[in-house]
């Protein structure tokens, strides 16, 4: 590996220490479905976002909100001396890739089978503050 593309690749790794993030992976739900809970909270403040979660009707939204609360702790394990209510954290990035999928076969008429696609997603949450402190 070249002296450039080292140093390149530490300071990615030195960024990535400073991020709070939390995935879920293989999370047994279309991405679609995923997709439009994470929609609604996309760059919200992460009391409200928790909010958001808790009162949706989703079946997703219970897997995320567990999975911002996971991030949110993520965050205050990193920055111990800060205190979460006065970072202001919000939810920087939400992405939600597509996962394995499980094909199965069902019956159909006339001795046939159809191929049902059981799909899964992976979520990634980041989590950050908004009045970041200079050191």
């Amino acid at each position: 590996m070249g002296s450039r593309k080292k140093q390149m690749a530490e300071a990615i790794k030195a960024e990535k220490k400073q991020v709070a993030f939390a995935k879920l992976n293989n999370c047994p739900t279309s991405p679609r479905k995923m997709r439009l809970v994470a929609d609604l909270v996309r760059g919200e403040k992460a009391e409200k976002a928790l909010q958001i979660l808790r009162f949706s009707q989703k079946e997703a939204s219970r897997r995320l909100e567990k999975l911002v609360m996971s991030a949110i702790a993520n965050w205050q394990a990193k920055n111990e001396d800060a205190d979460v209510e006065e970072a202001k954290l919000f939810i920087k990035e939400i992405r939600v890739d597509g996962g394995s999928m499980l094909k199965r076969l069902r019956p159909a008429p006339q001795g046939r089978a159809h191929r049902i696609r059981k799909r899964s997603n992976h979520v990634t949450v980041i989590v950050d503050a908004i009045n970041k402190t200079q050191s």
